[in-house]
């Protein structure tokens, strides 16, 4: 379900089979595969392993790269963490997040890239509340593949964040504005906030 709407696209490994997750690669037109997980290890699917990942993508056609090291959302230095979880807000700052966004924009001239973590739905991933928020602030347009082959824009996926965060995105507000209330949603799905199923 090839969308060409989107620049960059995302997806989660989650349980697939390997063959299952090549198809939705496939089926999405992906030839760049940018793994943003910050250990790219599984203990459970050892398939997603970095190297046999890498190999399984290659006979398709589909580039592999680490990018944990830039975009992953474990930061190794302690003053990346806020009572002891990534703050995503600071990590967003840094030089190396801003050079591994460089790097996908980069490639998306030549690629059709996905980002690729470990969880099936976006909205438990830092590879839509970290990278893709930021690069939709850079004006790249995100699509986000489910399981089920489907693309859901990044707009789509922040309407359901301000809705999850009891905002209704129809109405206005006069205290804030719209990037505010986006914000503030951001913050209220990192702190835990309640989860509607991706659609």
């Amino acid at each position: 379900m090839e969308n060409r709407d989107a620049d960059i696209l995302t997806i989660g490994h989650s349980t697939h089979t390997l063959e299952t997750f090549i198809a939705l690669l496939r089926g999405a037109g992906v030839t760049a595969l940018a793994d943003v997980r910050s250990i790219p290890y599984s203990r459970h699917m050892a398939r997603f392993n970095r190297e046999a990942l890498a190999e399984a993508l290659s006979p398709h056609a589909i580039a592999y790269v680490h990018l944990g090291a830039e975009l992953g959302g474990r930061p190794s230095d302690p003053a990346l963490h806020r009572q002891g979880r990534a703050d995503y807000e600071k990590v967003a700052r840094t030089a190396e997040f801003a050079a591994g966004l460089d790097r996908v924009m980069a490639g998306a001239k030549r690629y059709r890239i996905a980002l690729m973590c470990a969880e099936r739905d976006p909205l438990d991933c830092h590879r839509c509340l970290l990278v893709s928020r930021a690069l939709k602030e850079r004006g790249v347009r995100i699509g986000h593949i489910l399981a089920d082959g489907r693309i859901r824009t990044h707009e789509e996926i922040e309407a359901d964040l301000l809705e999850m965060a009891g905002d209704d995105p129809g109405q206005s507000d006069f205290l804030a504005s719209g990037p505010e209330r986006l914000a503030r949603a951001y913050r209220h799905r990192l702190a835990g906030g309640r989860h509607a199923r991706t659609r």
